[in-house]
């Protein structure tokens, strides 16, 4: 069941009014649990058996953390954590792992074991986010937040269909207080909720899926396109992650207003940033807060002196690259933003020695350099995460510079399979930059439109996904993490 369906938006419609007519709040939990199960079993019914035993380990661990000594707590807190990631593992990581020992170690075994798992085991879409919600729980208990009261309370957390696939992360702190109201919706709130949803929509059904389809054939055609073919392709596909992931965020965001719940916030215009760590401040917002809370700060953060700190950084790092995907692109894209992050704060350690480098980035030419300078680096780090195949990203990355196309590519890939030449896929772009500034603009200066405009411009915004969106719809690419 797609976002971008009407099966979506009956299942949401319904289930919205059948939430809001129900004055307990038990039942509209029931409702909640139930809606989320049924929207799971249209994407993946196999494993709606996997969820629930999961939700109630967790549920037990919680409460028998909460009422142990220290000693039992951090037994239970390393089994519960040592559970989830074994489960995460054997999804998602046993075909890499089984291959990497092949190679290193020669035996057949490894080879055979990546081929038989590759062939039978399809990972849980939202596990990598249903385990670090788990593990975040688990670690809250631990330091001392209240649990869940009641196994429908957490079940309807965890289970929250708007949330469940991709995130946004929530902590259940942050959701649980949610739970108990008994308000009725507000009609401020069901605009927002609306607004939300169709400003998602447009992201990912006009932009986003658009985008794809030149951004895939440019990769494909990595060997005949020119280096200005491949730059072009490269920011296509930055402005496609971005508003395919910050689309769904949207809708999903969106779609819990419209059941009176509200979901962190997951981008912040982060293509406008000054440094890498103003990005990670501002990309995924919810995944580095939960790297900061649950692993940064543990491993001991910046307390331990700059080297130390810098060593954290890139673990931290690394370790998210692997959390995206088992292949060895996602690991260099780690490794690349975890060295970007130590750049930036050795630089950051010279500015605290000589002030006068801090006072030159202050003024607007440099402020707009820096946004170059690291958007630069957010893109490069693009080629291995889409291109997971080291051999095509080498490829790539040779051809960035100082190529010329193959005669017949703008005519094959641009006129016959687009029907836009490069030029106008160019201002295209350019018309989407200075939106986005504007956009961004607007938001610093905390300028809205009021509810009745956003409803104004919804239909109209879904209008224009129906007509320009492809015909064929396009899977969300965080579904694969």
């Amino acid at each position: 069941m797609d976002f971008l369906s009407l099966d979506y938006a009956q299942f949401l419609i319904i289930t919205a009014i059948v939430y809001w007519l129900l004055p307990n709040v038990q039942a509209r939990l029931l409702v909640i649990v139930t809606a989320s199960l049924v929207f799971y079993s249209f994407i993946q019914r196999q494993y709606v058996w996997l969820l629930l035993v999961m939700l109630a380990i967790n549920f037990w661990l919680g409460k028998e953390i909460r009422k142990g000594d220290k000693f039992l707590k951090q037994w239970l807190l390393f089994v519960g954590v040592f559970f989830n990631v074994l489960l995460l593992f054997g999804f998602k990581y046993i075909p890499f792992v089984a291959t990497v020992i092949g190679n290193i170690t020669g035996l057949p075994v490894g080879s055979s074991l990546a081929i038989w798992a590759k062939s039978n085991i399809i990972p849980p879409i939202t596990l990598s986010f249903f385990v670090f919600e788990l593990i975040a729980y688990l670690i809250d208990t631990y330091r001392g937040n209240t649990p869940a009261r009641d196994f429908l309370s957490f079940a309807a957390y965890k289970l929250f269909f708007a949330k469940l696939l991709s995130g946004p992360i929530t902590r259940y702190q942050e959701f649980a207080p949610q739970l108990l109201t008994r308000s009725r919706p507000v009609l401020s709130d069901i605009a927002e909720g609306v607004w939300l949803f169709a400003c998602g929509a447009v992201k990912k059904g006009i932009i986003a899926d658009n985008m794809a389809r030149f951004v895939d054939l440019c990769f494909r055609n990595t060997e005949r396109a020119g280096s200005l073919d491949l730059w072009i392709a490269l920011i296509g596909y930055g402005i496609q992650i971005y508003c395919d992931f910050s689309g769904y965020i949207d809708m999903a965001r969106g779609s819990a207003l419209l059941l009176g719940f509200k979901l962190p916030q997951n981008f912040d215009f982060p293509y406008f940033s000054t440094s890498i760590s103003d990005f990670w401040r501002r990309w995924h917002m919810t995944l580095g807060a939960w790297m900061r809370n649950y692993l940064y700060i543990p491993l001991g953060g910046s307390r331990g002196g700059l080297w130390r700190t810098c060593l954290n950084l890139m673990i931290i790092m690394l370790v998210v690259g692997i959390w995206h995907g088992a292949n060895w692109g996602f690991i260099i894209w780690g490794i690349w933003h975890g060295a970007a992050l130590v750049g930036h704060r050795l630089w950051m350690e010279l500015c605290s020695v000589f002030e006068g480098l801090n006072k030159i980035w202050k003024h607007l030419p440099m402020k707009i350099v820096a946004i170059l300078m690291t958007q630069l680096v957010v893109f490069v780090g693009w080629i291995p995460f889409r291109l997971p195949n080291l051999a095509d990203t080498n490829m790539f990355l040779q051809r960035l510079w100082g190529y010329q196309s193959d005669p017949q590519f703008g005519v094959k890939i641009y006129v016959e399979s687009l029907g836009i030449t490069l030029g106008q896929i160019t201002l295209l772009m350019g018309g989407l930059l200075l939106m986005s500034l504007v956009a961004y603009q607007c938001d610093r200066a905390k300028w809205q439109l009021n509810w009745q405009i956003k409803l104004f411009l919804v239909p109209i915004s879904l209008f224009l996904v129906s007509i320009l969106s492809p015909d064929k719809k396009l899977p969300f690419i965080y579904f694969d993490f």
